[in-house]
């Protein structure tokens, strides 16, 4: 009748407003619904159905089963022969769905791990079913894993019933069960607890003797409801900053965070992802923490794509976040066990998958910027549209009557107002190279007896002339000027330059840690120029030397 309290109703069968009520005890379009078990833990409830809705088809793994070939057989348009799918439910919350899991935890474990040099030591907050621990150990580099999780009863549940999820018979060098292989550590226990028991502030615990590289975060959403077990993991600034403290050098956290934003979403901190915003801001406020990315999956069997957190401890991962599909592809090719199938271990993740993780999608941005008070990158989200954009311009060769160099210089054919946007066109052309590359240049300019390669040499040059490095630190980009932009004039004088940033530096000479706008608009920031005054009609174009300092 409406005056069951919440935290009764989310527990309760008939609860109208859950997901279990979504997803199997209303609808009716249903050709099959089996329930497998329902039970209570000391923690929460625990739901487990399978389902076979009238829509379902056979997927290729059904065809491959039943010998389905015809191209003409109406079983193909038919649920007879497809499998239903297992969905379990946690307080009545979707956590998971047989034929989407592989997504969901590749997208949780994988970008992580790849953001990380080389990950031996990894924690699981949470994890209980095993597919996180599973995904954790299709790497060969992994020598612990400590899976921390508070409800024993629940892991017992899935080994009974979500087999699947823990199975890493299929992983060359691993136990057939994940939870029984060498290098698993399981422990009962309150995650939170645990980690502030041996990093917090007040620690009263002996740490293990090894740094964790990677602590994974496989816990309810932070905006589930409040009273349920993980609460705490995303309101105690003690445990974040133990987390922190737990990790080495080069250490990356990860969180699922929820359902992604939309652009219609309200004030992060008065909408219903109140406590991702809060937990965000913690993170945020964090000394350790030197960079925080996010990204979503949109396949991973819930109705709205889920969204990702990747914290790092050191500026140098942001390289290897950014890295492009190659990179990552010869990293999996070196670092994923072989499998007994000899098929892929990974299913949906890979160089290309990763890559497009590395840009945050635009909603993010959206709510980022109504934070109250907006943040300052916020304004330069896009040019514009009131400034002209000036592309013409006069370049006239001069001597240099001291050391007779030729030099290029660029002057105004009219006048350019305040503001007005310079050379973008050119601008937009610049070659973007990493750190690597012009490392490697310069060791083909020393290899033994190859005589002297000048074309390299006078690449190399120009770089180091008309290029500078990105102000994302850690990013190991640089971006060359290889338009009419180069021919500016540079000036240790200030007072002489007419041209500058489009984007000022941060006013507190520090980038926040947090940020999809530069994370989505990094390369305009670092390239894109404008008038800092009033150039007149034949004024010569003179930046100063300190430009991207």
């Amino acid at each position: 009748r409406g005056f069951r309290s919440f935290d009764n109703r989310k527990k309760h069968y008939l609860d109208g407003s859950s997901d279990l009520a979504y997803y199997v005890t209303s609808p009716l379009d249903v050709v099959m619904k089996k329930e497998i078990i329902s039970d209570f833990s000391e923690y929460q409830r625990i739901d487990i159905w399978d389902i076979l809705h009238v829509g379902d088809t056979p997927s290729y793994a059904d065809a491959l089963k039943h010998g389905l070939i015809e191209k003409d057989d109406p079983r193909w348009f038919l649920p007879d022969l497809a499998s239903p799918t297992r969905m379990l439910f946690l307080d009545g919350a979707l956590q998971s769905q047989s034929k989407t899991e592989r997504v969901y935890h590749e997208a949780l474990v994988q970008p992580a791990m790849f953001t990380h040099p080389n990950p031996t030591n990894i924690a699981i907050i949470g994890g209980g079913l095993g597919a996180t621990l599973r995904e954790v150990l299709k790497h060969s580099t992994v020598k612990s894993a400590t899976m921390i999780e508070i409800d024993e009863k629940l892991n017992g549940v899935a080994r009974e019933h979500l087999p699947y999820m823990s199975d890493c018979s299929d992983l060359v060098g691993r136990a057939s069960c994940c939870f029984d292989d060498e290098v698993a550590n399981i422990i009962y226990d309150d995650g939170k607890e645990w980690f502030v028991d041996r990093y917090g502030a007040t620690a009263s615990k002996a740490p293990p003797k090894e740094k964790f590289d990677v602590v994974i975060m496989d816990a309810l959403e932070p905006d589930h409801d409040k009273t349920d077990i993980s609460s705490p993991l995303y309101t105690d600034r003690n445990f974040i900053s133990s987390l922190f403290e737990s990790l080495s050098d080069e250490g990356v956290i990860v969180i699922q965070v929820g359902a992604a934003p939309s652009i219609n979403d309200q004030r992060p901190d008065l909408s219903v992802h109140a406590r991702r915003e809060q937990f965000f801001r913690l993170l945020e406020s964090e000394v350790s923490a030197a960079a925080m990315f996010v990204y979503e999956e949109a396949h991973s069997g819930f109705i709205e794509p889920r969204s990702f957190l990747v914290a790092c401890k050191s500026m140098g991962c942001r390289q290897r976040w950014s890295a492009g599909a190659e990179s990552i592809d010869f990293n999996i090719y070196e670092r994923i066990v072989q499998t007994v199938s000899e098929g892929p271990a990974l299913v949906n993740y890979d160089g290309s998958t990763h890559a497009s993780y590395s840009t945050p999608p635009r909603a993010w941005e959206t709510v980022y910027c109504r934070r109250e008070p907006q943040p300052f990158e916020c304004t330069y989200r896009n040019l514009d549209v009131n400034m002209d954009i000036y592309s013409d311009f006069e370049k006239r060769n001069a001597t240099d009557p001291n050391t007779g160099k030729i030099s290029s210089k660029v002057f105004a054919k009219v006048v350019i107002p305040k503001g007005s946007y310079i050379m973008l066109e050119d601008l937009a052309s610049s070659l973007i190279i990493s750190d690597g590359t012009i490392a490697n240049l310069k060791g083909n300019t020393e290899v033994s007896g190859a005589g002297r390669v000048s074309v390299i040499e006078d690449l190399l040059s120009f770089i180091d002339n008309h290029g500078h490095k990105s102000s994302a630190e850690g990013s190991g980009i640089n971006l060359v000027e290889v338009g009419g932009s180069f021919m500016i004039r540079r000036s240790e004088d200030a007072s002489e330059a007419n041209v500058g940033k489009w984007m000022p530096s941060y006013p507190s000479g520090k980038e926040p840690t947090y940020s999809p706008v530069y994370e989505r608009h990094r390369a305009s920031f670092d390239l894109f120029l404008v008038a800092t005054r009033d150039i007149g009609e034949g004024e010569e174009l003179v930046k100063p030397i300190d430009l991207w300092d």
